[in-house]
């Protein structure tokens, strides 16, 4: 994801500013899945504290901007952000998933 960051890596951006880049996740788990990552490299959201006030604001505005872009916000959508091993992250790399396009069921573990 870092190199996706840096622009080192090119993705077909669904939504992207100065703080996050967004793209279709390479193994769509609804019929929207999208990644957002912020710009500047943290490992998961417990070291979220070692963003500036203005990056980690700029992530969540990320991510609501993204879900509008891809007009999720009417129906609705989740934002999925895996921690950890035993919390399913498989990446090192923050990141949060966008699921929305059909009714999602809950618990989802």
């Amino acid at each position: 994801f870092a190199k996706i960051a840096s622009g080192q890596i090119p993705v077909q951006a669904v939504y992207e500013d100065e703080f996050v880049i967004a793209f279709p996740d390479i193994t769509p788990v609804a019929p929207t899945h999208i990644l957002v990552i912020p710009t500047v490299a943290i490992r998961d959201v417990s070291y979220i504290s070692q963003l500036t006030a203005a990056e980690a604001a700029g992530f969540l505005r990320g991510i609501a901007n993204t879900a509008t872009a891809c007009g999720l916000v009417a129906g609705g959508f989740r934002t999925v952000m895996n921690t950890g091993i035993e919390g399913g992250q498989t990446v090192p790399y923050l990141h949060a998933h966008i699921l929305g396009g059909r009714q999602l069921s809950w618990p989802p573990g």
